[in-house]
């Protein structure tokens, strides 16, 4: 039987807290078969449209991100937690499942109407893959995907982020949380 890139994704039982299920991409990315699996499929939606960058949200979106931008031959563009990059910044508060934490892209890392694919390994509430799209949409450009490996439909995201407007593309669908 042929793998699909849910067969590589293990679950790790009450990780961070009791009770979660813990979806860990860290055993698809060290399979070499799972993991050009998992960067075929995810940029095969957006083969031959104009892509002028990825982006990837912190931190396994820049695995994937990095890989997609290679494989589509653009431009990378990491949107990291608050304070990590060193150049000038805009910034986006979102809301976490306990709280509020902040995003952040360089100032000059897109330029008005570049086409954009965010990229991120799992999609849950869509508080940060809406930030993401704030930031880039702030900047001027569009954002003509996201592509998740991991949907985690129970919690919203995917609803949050076609209520924005966005195409969301995600690989493979685990219920729970």
């Amino acid at each position: 039987m042929k793998k699909t890139v849910k067969d590589y994704i293990r679950t790790i039982v009450d990780f961070p807290h009791e009770g979660i299920l813990f979806r860990d991409v860290t055993t698809l990315f060290a399979d070499p078969r799972g993991f050009r699996m998992c960067v075929d499929q995810l940029l095969a939606p957006y083969a031959g449209l104009r892509i002028d960058k990825v982006a990837g949200l912190e931190a396994r979106g820049f695995i994937l991100g990095g890989a997609v931008a290679h494989q589509l031959s653009t431009g990378f563009v990491p949107i990291r937690k608050k304070g990590k990059l060193p150049g000038r910044t805009i910034a986006q508060d979102y809301q976490l499942e306990y709280g509020e934490a902040v995003m952040e892209v360089h100032d000059d890392a897109m330029k008005p109407g570049e086409k954009v694919l965010l990229v991120d390994d799992l999609l849950a509430t869509g508080g940060t893959a809406a930030a993401g799209i704030s930031l880039i949409e702030r900047l001027g450009a569009e954002v003509v995907g996201c592509a998740f490996v991991v949907d985690l439909p129970d919690l919203g995201g995917r609803k949050k982020l076609e209520g924005m407007g966005m195409e969301v593309h995600a690989l493979c669908a685990f219920e729970g949380l």
